[in-house]
């Protein structure tokens, strides 16, 4: 199973995915980690490395997948390109891809954790609130499954994930 995670930065979805790989014994996939090792690659941690990042986490979750392992990808996912290419990395692996859509119903909360978050990944510049509330953000229409960060905390979060996909037959009981 691929379990695609996406979000504003410092909506949560980093914490909670991180939760739920390890309770699942998951391979988790972390797009900012890819994005910074290529950037650190080339000497340049500033360097805008396009959708490279995203291409190179696809073909590391389809490599675990078609292992038989469950996948946790990490990102923003902004785009529908860029979650259309998550379903396709499922479809190729012939396993089943739930969508969760990580959010911060209080805008208050969402703007401090963007302001006052450590980065965990070395080199990594974390974006400021004004591009976070300015990136293009595609809306996901009916797709995924919402977790509000503002109202449960990640243990609850990550029950409640694990009880929906259990009760619809995507984790063994």
């Amino acid at each position: 199973m691929l379990i695609i995670f996406g979000g504003l930065p410092g909506s949560g979805k980093t914490t909670v995915a991180r939760a739920l790989a390890k309770r699942l014994g998951a391979v988790y996939v972390r797009v900012d980690t890819i994005e910074q090792a290529i950037r650190a690659s080339g000497g340049d941690p500033a360097r805008d490395v396009g959708p490279a990042g995203y291409v190179v986490a696809y073909g590391v979750a389809e490599d675990n997948l078609t292992l038989g392992r469950v996948v946790i990808a990490d990102s923003v996912n902004p785009l529908d390109i860029t979650r259309d290419a998550w379903l396709a990395v499922a479809a190729r692996s012939g396993v089943n891809a739930v969508e969760v859509e990580v959010i911060c119903s209080d805008k208050i909360e969402h703007r401090r954790r963007a302001e006052t978050r450590k980065t965990d990944v070395e080199g990594l510049v974390k974006p400021t609130w004004q591009e976070t509330v300015e990136r293009e953000y595609d809306d996901w229409g009916q797709r995924p499954i919402i977790v509000d960060t503002a109202v449960r905390d990640v243990p609850e979060i990550v029950e409640a994930l694990i009880v929906t996909l259990r009760s619809d037959r995507l984790l063994p009981i």
